[in-house]
């Protein structure tokens, strides 16, 4: 008997082709977009962007229709407001940086969505990343780099269970971009020249700060002092939420020459300002570790990391410290190592594991 796949369709080329592939080999497939977003007037917003947004299911639904194959809209849109958007208004409210598309992975695309898949009768479900699964000679699932480094997205995936990876395919992982549009092409699936979705879905316009202000009217903090690490004040700033590690732009500081945010104080609303080097840091605590590859870590292990997805990564030593504590040395001082940003670890290929930046 065919196992049963429900692939979740963003009405986006990749996942298009990860349909039509699974077909291909054999399975019975079923395309889900998934509706996360919370009123008409903001779906509205979104119809030219964003991967769950109206335009997705119009696209999403054609190619069902091309691949002849079933096609649902499966209704997310509380566990995405309670696993995304309210954890990422409360991180930043505490200072910190998060990465919605990680907690979305785990909790809404992954946790809800093969949930609701594996009630229905499906054996696994898939998606469009570019990333590998395979099971290793330890028994243990880990996700494997892509073919192509230019869009491996491993790094957003590494907080996924064992459960959840052994129910999961991606099979566009074995596949460069442009194979990929040239299958859509070559098929006739509708979105084949359509671009990638690059922004934060429920963010289309990029003003973190607004939406912020929009989602807990009131609660956000005021304007605040810049200041030196050693606490002199050199002017105001629009209040913490408009900031993050790293950022140079729009600080509004006649300073002379660039300058940079080296850390945010949520506890006394200050953004510390410093020079280019003060945003290195040569190690960083983490914690929520997810271990994906390996069970444990008994003894430190020298691996491959990397601090934010555009990060081309790092070797450094980790070393297990707690229950849930990992200290890890750069050999190399990392830039703009952020609290809330995901630090994950790989083993040649292979995702070891990670973690939250604290």
């Amino acid at each position: 008997m065919k196992k049963k796949v429900v692939v979740g369709m963003s009405g986006g080329v990749d996942s298009s082709v990860a349909a039509f592939l699974l077909k291909e080999q054999g399975y019975d497939v079923i395309g889900v977009t998934m509706q996360i977003w919370q009123d008409e007037e903001e779906a509205a917003r979104e119809e030219s962007g964003g991967c769950c947004g109206l335009s997705a299911v119009d696209d999403a639904r054609r190619v069902a229709q091309v691949l002849e194959i079933p096609y649902y809209v499966m209704n997310f849109k509380q566990e995405f407001k309670s696993n995304v958007m309210d954890y990422f208004v409360k991180e930043y409210l505490a200072g910190r940086t998060p990465n919605p598309c990680i907690a979305c992975n785990r909790y809404v695309k992954w946790e809800s969505l093969l949930k609701r898949s594996m009630e229905i009768g499906a054996d696994y479900i898939a998606t469009g990343h570019y990333a590998r699964i395979e099971q290793l000679p330890n028994g243990r699932f880990a996700i494997r780099n892509s073919v192509t480094a230019k869009k491996d997205q491993t790094y957003a995936l590494y907080n996924l269970t064992q459960y959840q990876l052994s129910h999961t395919l991606m099979p566009v992982g074995a596949y460069h971009k442009e194979e990929i549009r040239e299958l859509a092409i070559r098929n006739d699936l509708p979105v084949a020249h359509k671009p990638d979705s690059q922004d934060i879905c429920f963010v289309p316009d990029g003003d973190y700060a607004g939406f912020i202000e929009r989602e807990v009217p009131g609660k956000v903090p005021g304007p605040g002092n810049f200041v030196t690490k050693d606490g002199t004040v050199l002017g105001q700033h629009k209040g913490i939420t408009h900031y993050t590690v790293g950022q140079r732009k729009g600080l509004g500081l006649a300073m002379g020459h660039q300058v940079f945010v080296s850390e945010i104080r949520p506890e006394t609303d200050e953004v510390v300002i410093g020079e280019a080097e003060d945003v290195f840091r040569s190690e960083l605590t983490c914690s929520h570790i997810n271990y994906m590859s390996v069970e444990s870590l008994p003894e430190p292990k020298r691996v491959w990391a990397k601090v934010r997805y555009a990060h081309q990564g790092e070797w450094c030593t980790m070393e297990q410290t707690g229950e849930d504590k990992i200290h890890c040395r750069f050999e190399k001082p990392v830039r703009a190592i952020t609290p809330g940003q995901a630090v994950v670890f790989y083993d040649g290929e292979y995702i070891l594991g990670g973690g939250v930046i604290d």
